[in-house]
């Protein structure tokens, strides 16, 4: 599933090469996919609308719409946004007509560009959802979120009180999008190892100091991947095609049973804490 790197490079990448554009024609190949509109409704909706400004929240690729012609939108030229949850297999891919036939299968919307570009969002698993929402449902639908973890504004001790508030275990506790949002299980393996702390530890029993090391390591490997574009083990791809490289960076997720870089004793792979792949050194994480 896309996590909080790779909808981040998603949504700079179309920020950069749709924003200013102008929906000509909108055509729902899939619409099982819709959330909160209908065929009909999002194409007569969107039709002459332009883009002004895409973005990230949590796992959200937001597509911000107004009807003037200034390029950022505001509170008070927004008329809505498209909210793409990419989750397993979606994809935002950007469309001059070059892109290979094998991109161009598995789509479910095509957005048709006043440019003579598409935008297309392509699901295989169509797992994923996009949602046309007004500026007043769209607050309403993300003030359930948690802080982001990059906002210079999340304090070391708002960190530390939001992780030693909860008797889960810390790795749960960071995967909690009404806690913390857009880490995934990627990235919460990979902090935690970063940090010598145990998956499996009760949240509350970090101290700040601990609390401290595990948001900076988590800000560090965030970024880190943001450089590198994100990760693809199999289906994640950029709004070009592409495929992101910081699985060559990974140090803990998909490699249980292999060393652990820093003592050389083997990884431990377990679905036990929350049912998801969870790979950790049972020597340096504590």
């Amino acid at each position: 599933m896309p996590e909080l790197p790779e909808t981040e490079t998603i949504a700079r990448d179309l920020h950069e090469s749709v924003a200013g554009a102008v929906v000509a024609r909108v055509t729902v190949h899939r619409e099982d996919v819709l959330r909160e509109t209908t065929p009909e409704h999002l194409a007569k909706a969107v039709k002459g609308v332009r883009i002004a400004r895409v973005w990230r929240r949590a796992k959200l690729v937001v597509l911000d719409l107004n009807r003037t012609s200034k390029v950022q939108a505001t509170d008070q030229t927004a008329i809505g946004h498209i909210v793409v949850q990419p989750r397993f297999t979606g994809a935002m891919l950007i469309d001059d007509g070059t892109l290979p036939a094998d991109r161009l299968k598995y789509l479910t919307i095509t957005f048709d560009l006043d440019d003579s570009r598409a935008l297309h969002y392509r699901d295989v698993r169509r797992l994923g959802t996009v949602s046309l929402m007004s500026p007043a449902r769209f607050v309403e639908y993300t003030k359930k979120l948690g802080p982001e973890p990059l906002d210079d504004s999340l304090s070391n001790t708002d960190f530390s009180g939001l992780v030693r508030a909860s008797r889960r275990p810390v790795k749960t506790l960071l995967m909690d999008q009404s806690r913390l949002a857009g880490v995934g299980n990627i990235y919460a393996n990979e902090a935690l190892w970063r940090a010598g702390i145990d998956p499996s530890r009760m949240a509350a029993s970090l101290t700040d100091v601990e609390a401290g090391k595990l948001l900076a390591e988590l800000r560090s490997v965030l970024t880190a991947s943001i450089a590198a574009r994100g990760t693809s083990f199999r289906d994640y791809r950029d709004a070009r095609g592409q495929r992101g490289s910081f699985v060559d960076q990974l140090c803990v997720y998909g490699r249980g049973g292999e060393p652990c870089l820093t003592c050389g004793r083997r990884l431990i792979d377990t679905p036990a804490i929350d049912k998801r792949t969870t790979v950790f050194c049972s020597h340096c994480q504590r």
